[in-house]
């Protein structure tokens, strides 16, 4: 939103009502509403030369109907008001459609985005409501002829970011600067702001039928680089620890299986993802986007983390 404001786009918002400020401060018309409700879609939908769809349920507690309820049977809506509005539309997928552990075991730069679909557990509700909705865009596009662009970033950090990057400023902040293993594995994470550039670039380049992008490479950080920038900009000065990767796991392996037991409706699959997100090098590359899309990331990998503490300290956020 803030990428099509800078460049004089005028933009209308579908937010939840608890959002609607935030969306007036940037400058955007608010329509605020339910992202399964096809009557808010009319009217958030009506008149526009574009759709960018990016609402879905990421980490909460929820049952694997509700993963559906939002990131499929929203897709499904945003597809029909691009269809009736005869836009472009630009979804905001996920690499999680690859299959998480699968991608990793891959090994640096090797997937791609005809890298084919692997098996995802029962218990990832997110990656197998994100594939579904996928699949379905593709679907939709193929047979009617729109333009369906899904872009597909790996973990996310930015300004705004609800998940990744205030759980990283917590963990600093209280003092400890975990490194699992020897920490000199590429991370698997892009600043929001640089995804936005790709997003742009693809309502810009509208054409018929699907196609998808990762925008999984902007940096080249270490774990140990990216954390040590991250502490540094928030004026943290965290104690080193080292954790062996058998033990996160064992860990990792004894704290889900508790939580599956008292409350199955948590995604006990989240914490194994985790490690191999921190411990894994970047499966993912970018060629694609790139190439086609022109995509060239504005903003450095350093500049990116310093906006985010600055956001964090401004918004005062996880102390």
């Amino acid at each position: 939103m803030a990428a099509l404001r800078a460049r004089g786009d005028t933009v209308r918002a579908f937010v939840r009502e608890r959002s609607r400020s935030v969306v007036l401060e940037l400058g955007a018309e608010a329509v605020p509403g339910d992202v399964t409700d096809p009557e808010t879609w009319t009217r958030a939908a009506a008149g526009v030369d574009g759709i960018v769809h990016a609402a879905a349920i990421v980490l909460e507690p929820a049952s694997l109907d509700t993963f559906r309820a939002v990131n499929v049977r929203g897709t499904e809506l945003a597809l029909a008001a691009a269809a009736r509005a005869l836009v472009p539309l630009v979804h905001v997928s996920s690499v999680a459609v690859y299959g998480r552990d699968a991608a990793f075991a891959e090994g640096q730069g090797r997937v791609g985005e005809d890298f084919p679909f692997q098996p995802i557990p029962d218990y990832d509700f997110y990656a197998r409501s994100k594939r579904e909705a996928e699949l379905l865009a593709r679907r939709v596009a193929e047979e009617r002829g729109l333009s369906v662009v899904a872009i597909r970033p790996n973990v996310l950090f930015g300004e705004r970011d609800r998940h990744f990057s205030p759980r990283v400023a917590r963990v600093l902040r209280r003092g400890l600067l975990p490194c699992l293993g020897p920490g000199d594995n590429r991370l698997s994470c892009v600043y929001a702001g640089n995804v936005a550039t790709a997003i742009l670039a693809a309502l810009d380049r509208p054409r018929p039928g699907f196609r998808a992008f990762n925008t999984t490479n902007d940096s080249e950080l270490t774990q140990r680089e990216f954390f040590d920038a991250f502490a540094a900009a928030l004026g943290a000065r965290p104690i080193p620890v080292r954790v062996p990767v058998a033990l996160a796991r064992l860990a990792i392996d004894t704290f889900a299986a508790a939580r599956t037991w008292w409350s199955p409706r948590l995604y006990p699959g989240a914490a194994r993802s985790t490690i191999s997100f921190l411990i894994g090098e970047n499966p993912y590359r970018s060629d694609r986007a790139r190439a086609e899309l022109g995509w060239r990331p504005a903003v450095a990998p350093h500049e990116a983390i310093a906006r985010t503490a600055g956001w964090l300290h401004k918004t005062k956020g996880p102390g």
